[in-house]
């Protein structure tokens, strides 16, 4: 065998090797959702037991849960740059592992720039995350939404609005936070498919809508998740 077939044995069988190696490089799939999430609850979700144990059962039966949709699509409707929010009124705390929130009601606010199909689309990718939180639909609401993560490009700072049914402004959880000055993470996000979620503090946070049986407002209360999903 002459120096050239040799040469071009040698650069076939690099490629050879090579093929495999490319194919491996990790892809996002062209149907995969992701974006922003917010969720704020009616009871401290950052907390340690001194403090929960005087809310469990008392409150927190209710919740916003808000997805932005950076890209992607579900059930075959393109939803980049749209919006879902979900209220929920719950049976007991949300969270407690002792009790369950079921039956609980919920009302969806869908983005008032999506079509009729991106918005069956929302409302089902939003059911599709919650394990059966979001079943017992009473009312959709077609609403503008703005939701923004890391406002001003500080980590923990949202804001949502959803036209006058709900609003959440958050901020970062700070030392002077601290009440039983072993907080934790006292209950997990109630949302499925989250890269990263971090509590925070919700300056202000309001649902007033009427198809719940009541509104409610709070400020200051350390009830809020910030972060990103990918499904």
């Amino acid at each position: 065998m002459n120096a050239k077939r040799i040469l071009f044995a040698l650069a076939v069988a690099m490629m050879s090797l090579a093929a495999p190696a490319t194919a491996q490089i990790p892809r996002i799939p062209s149907g995969q959702v992701r974006g922003d999430y917010i969720e704020v609850r009616t009871a401290d979700v950052y907390t340690g037991p001194c403090f929960a144990n005087g809310e469990v059962g008392l409150t927190g039966h209710d919740a916003v849960l808000a997805w932005r949709i950076e890209k992607g699509e579900w059930e075959g409707a393109a939803l980049g740059g749209l919006s879902v929010v979900a209220v929920v009124r719950a049976s007991s705390t949300l969270g407690d592992p002792y009790s369950n929130p079921l039956p609980a009601k919920a009302v969806m606010i869908v983005d008032a720039q999506a079509s009729q199909a991106q918005r069956a689309a929302l409302i089902q990718f939003a059911q599709a995350q919650t394990a059966g939180l979001l079943k017992d639909i009473v009312a959709v609401e077609i609403s503008p939404i703005r939701l923004a993560v890391d406002v001003g490009g500080q980590h923990g700072y949202a804001m949502l609005e959803a036209g006058n049914l709900a609003r959440i402004t958050t901020r970062t959880i700070t030392m002077g936070d601290a009440i039983c000055h072993n907080e934790e993470v006292f209950y997990q996000p109630l949302a499925d498919g989250l890269m990263h979620a971090m509590p925070a503090v919700a300056v202000n946070a309001s649902y007033q809508g009427n198809h719940l049986g009541g509104t409610w407002k709070e400020a200051e209360r350390r009830g809020a998740f910030v972060g990103m999903f990918s499904r």
